[in-house]
């Protein structure tokens, strides 16, 4: 009797490729930016970090800003190169990362009465479109910063859907609580 021995792959876990360490509390969001190898995340230690890779394979923070509240949640448009930071009193910080790794921050009016949970943007009607623990889901206009609608809910959502490339007439988010 012959017995015949097929290799397995070592492993079929994902492997990890690189560690970011640096920020004092949780991670609230991490997200890749594309065609660059960098990652934006931010924190509840009230940080947003731009992270490249540099020619010894680490991330360094190549920006580091410190916000006036914990940051909650985050949304990146990398066309436009806008990070949008949601935080735990409410408002949402709109920033620009420029091709000088430099970070502008104008801001919007307070969105929420407490902590945000989720933020849209949607490039096609400029608005930024969030959802907090006050209940609500609230849109408004990002280029004059002026709310355009709110929306009680029953109780507070954790993430928003909206269809990016509808038509700018109807504005249907759905939430999930």
């Amino acid at each position: 009797m012959a017995a015949e021995i097929h290799s397995r792959p070592q492993s079929s876990r994902p492997v990890l490729l690189s560690k970011i360490e640096g920020h004092q509390d949780a991670v609230t969001a991490a997200l890749l930016i594309p065609k660059e190898d960098g990652v934006i995340t931010t924190s509840e230690d009230r940080t947003l970090r731009v992270w490249l890779k540099r020619d010894s394979g680490q991330y360094w923070p190549s920006i580091y800003h410190t916000m006036a509240s914990p940051c909650s949640t985050m949304a990146y448009h990398h066309d436009s190169r806008r990070i949008f930071v949601g935080q735990d009193n409410g408002a949402i910080m709109v920033g620009h990362l420029s091709s000088q790794r430099t970070w502008t921050l104008p801001s919007l009016p307070a969105a929420h009465q407490n902590r945000v949970s989720a933020i849209i943007f949607s490039p096609a009607t400029e608005w930024v479109i969030s959802t907090g623990h006050d209940k609500c889901v609230s849109w408004m206009c990002t280029q004059s910063g002026s709310p355009l609608g709110r929306h009680s809910c029953a109780s507070w959502a954790s993430c928003l859907q909206y269809p990016l490339p509808a038509a700018t007439e109807r504005m249907i988010p759905t939430y999930f609580i």
